[in-house]
C-alpha cells in the first residue's frame, strides 16, 4: 500500500501496544490516522503452538542481529508483527503499585519518582484494564493500590494443582492472589485454557494481545490506515528542527516519505531510541530529542528475570494453565530482607522441548519428565536507571545493546528464598535459568518522561521537549522498571497521552 499520496493528521510509527493503543483512542477524534508496521499480521496456523517452531526453529523471531556492549552479535527475542511482542506475552496485565510512582529505596540504589503520582495514573488503568479485557479480583494482592472498582472480568481461577499450592502458602503466611490476566476467558470468550499461551501466540484470537484487543477495533472504525511490511527509518524536520514534517520509510525495496501533522514512535524501547538517533540532522546532531538532555537511549531496563522449574519427582503436575497465580510479599522491604526483592507469578506450563532449546546438553526425555512433574515460576526483580546502561547505533547502523545488570543482590535474595519456599512444600529439585540479554519483551526507559528538559527526552505528555510535533508512546517513557510486566501501563499511558493530544492539540487544530 502506497501512503505517499496522502497527508495524514497523526502518523504512528509501530502496531503494538502504544501504537495500537494511541490508534484506537485516536480514532475517536476524527483525525486522518496511520499506523506503519515493519512486519506483517501473524499467521493462525498449527506452528503457533509447536515447540519446535517457536522454541528451536524461532520461526517467528526476527533474524535482525543486534550486538552486546562488547560488540557480540545476538538476535534478539523480539518479534515485527500487528501486535509486537505482545503477541507472545504471558497475558498479565498489572498495575504498578502507588510506591512505584515515588522515590523507592532498593538494596543497589534508588528508583526514581516519577512526575505524575499513582493518584493521577489510576483512571488511566481502570481504562487500560477495560480495553484490554483482564480478569482479576480487587482486593486480593496485599499491595495492590487504590482504585475505583472491580476488574472488568472476574479472575480466571485455578486449577487443583495451583490451588493447592495457593492454599499451602497461606498455611506458610504468605498472601498470594489471582495474578490480573487479559484473555478471553469469560461467558462466550474463545479461550480453552491451553497450555500454549505464555511465550506462544494464539492461533485462536484468544490472547487478548495489541492486535486483537486494540489496533483490530481501531481499523474497523474506518478512520485508521495500516500499512505493512514497511520499516520507518527516520524522521524528517524543517529547517528550525522543531516540527517533524514526514518520515522516510523503507517499503518494497524502495526509500518513500510519508507526510503527516503529528507522529507518534511507539516502535518499542530499543528501535524507538534507534529510530530517533537516526533520524539526526543539522538541528539535531545527537539524534531527536536529544539536543536539551543527552538522555536519548539511556537508562535502558529490561528486568532482573529468571524462570524457575520446581520438580516433585515422586507425582505428576496435571495442570495445564498455569500462570493465575502471583505472590508479592516480597516486592516491598519485607521479612527475608529489608529491602524490595520482586514479584514472583506462575510461568507458563513449561514442556520439555521448551527447555532444551536453551539447556541443550540435557537430554530432551529427562526435561520431560522433568515438565511433567513441575510447578514453574517467573520471578521478576526492579532493574534500576543507569545511563550508561544505553542503546547506541554502531558505524554500519547496527543497533548496539550496552547494558550491565545491577541490583542483582536482591534477585538472587528472590530467587534462593523462593527455592526454599519451593522444596519446602514438597519440590526437593528446584532448576532455574536467569534471562539474558536476548530476553528484550519488558526493554523500557530509553526516552523517559519527565518535568526538566535538562534530564528527560519526553514531557510528562510524552512530547519530546525538542519538537513541538513528535510524541514517543511505548516502553520508551517509563523512568523506571518496577517488578511487573509493563503492558497495562504502556496503554494506560497511550490513553492519556491520546486524552491530551485530542483535546490540546487536534481540537485546537480545528479551531485555527
Amino acid at each position: 500500500m502506497d501512503m505517499t499520496d496522502k497527508f495524514y493528521d497523526v502518523v504512528i510509527v509501530g502496531a503494538g501496544v502504544g501504537g495500537g493503543a494511541m490508534a484506537n483512542r485516536l480514532a475517536a477524534t476524527g483525525a486522518r490516522v496511520l499506523v506503519i508496521e515493519r512486519g506483517t499480521y501473524l499467521p493462525r496456523e498449527a506452528d503457533n503452538w509447536s515447540v519446535k517452531a517457536v522454541f528451536h526453529d524461532k520461526k517467528y523471531t526476527t533474524a535482525e542481529t543486534w550486538r552486546d556492549r562488547t560488540g557480540k552479535a545476538f538476535n534478539p527475542s523480539t518479534f515485527y508483527y500487528v501486535g509486537g511482542n505482545s503477541k507472545f506475552f504471558g497475558a498479565a496485565t498489572v498495575r504498578f503499585r502507588k510506591e512505584d510512582f515515588e522515590d523507592l529505596e532498593h538494596e543497589d540504589g534508588v528508583a526514581p519518582a516519577w512526575p505524575v503520582s499513582y493518584d493521577e495514573f489510576a483512571p488511566y488503568y481502570d481504562e487500560a484494564e477495560r480495553l484490554m479485557g483482564t480478569h482479576g479480583t480487587a482486593g486480593e494482592d496485599p499491595i495492590e493500590p487504590p482504585r475505583s472498582g472491580p476488574f472488568p472480568h472476574p479472575a480466571i481461577g485455578h486449577e487443583p494443582e495451583i490451588q493447592a499450592i495457593a492454599d499451602k502458602l497461606r498455611v506458610k503466611g504468605l498472601r498470594p492472589f489471582s495474578l490480573p490476566i487479559a484473555i478471553d476467558r469469560h461467558e462466550g470468550g474463545a479461550c480453552i485454557r491451553c497450555a500454549t499461551c505464555d511465550g506462544f501466540a494464539c492461533k485462536l484470537g484468544a490472547k487478548n494481545d495489541a492486535e486483537v484487543r486494540l489496533v483490530g477495533p481501531a481499523l474497523k472504525t474506518g478512520l485508521v490506515d495500516l500499512v505493512l511490511e514497511t520499516k520507518a527509518l527516520r524522521f524528517l524536520t524543517d529547517t528550525t528542527g522543531r516540527k517533524v514534517t514526514g518520515i522516510e520509510v523503507e517499503q518494497d525495496g524502495h526509500r518513500r516519505t510519508i507526510n503527516g501533522d503529528l507522529f507518534i514512535s511507539a516502535a518499542g524501547a530499543i528501535n524507538s531510541a534507534a529510530l530517533l538517533l537516526r533520524s539526526a540532522n543539522d538541528a539535531h546532531p545527537n539524534g531527536l530529542g536529544n539536543n536539551s538532555s543527552d538522555q536519548l537511549g539511556r537508562n535502558y531496563m529490561a528486568h532482573n528475570n529468571t524462570a524457575m522449574m520446581a520438580v516433585n519427582p515422586f507425582r505428576k503436575n496435571g495442570v495445564t494453565f498455569q500462570k493465575s497465580l502471583a505472590i508479592n510479599d516480597f516486592y516491598f522491604a519485607n521479612d527475608v530482607k529489608p529491602y524490595p526483592l520482586g514479584n514472583v507469578q506462575g510461568l507458563g506450563k513449561l514442556q520439555g522441548g521448551m527447555l532444551t532449546a536453551s539447556v541443550p546438553f540435557i537430554p530432551e526425555w529427562l526435561m520431560d519428565r522433568f515438565a511433567e512433574r513441575s510447578v514453574d515460576w517467573w520471578l521478576m526483580s526492579e532493574d534500576l536507571p543507569d545511563p550508561e546502561n544505553r542503546i547506541t547505533l554502531d558505524s554500519d547502523g547496527t543497533i548496539r545493546v550496552n547494558y550491565t545488570a545491577n541490583n542483582l543482590k536482591a534477585h538472587r535474595e528472590l530467587v534462593k528464598h523462593w527455592s526454599r519456599v519451593m522444596r519446602s512444600l514438597g519440590y526437593p529439585i528446584v532448576l532455574t535459568q536467569k534471562m539474558d540479554i536476548t530476553v528484550s519483551m519488558h526493554q523500557c526507559g530509553t526516552a523517559r518522561f519527565g518535568d526538566d528538559p535538562a534530564t528527560s527526552v519526553l514531557d510528562t505528555n510524552c512530547k519530546a521537549w525538542d519538537l513541538d510535533n513528535l510524541y514517543v508512546v511505548d516502553a520508551s517513557f517509563l523512568p523506571s522498571s518496577t517488578g511487573f510486566n509493563p503492558s497495562l501501563t504502556i496503554v494506560a499511558q497511550a490513553i492519556r497521552t491520546a486524552e491530551h493530544i485530542a483535546a490540546n492539540v487536534l481540537r485546537a487544530e480545528k479551531v485555527a
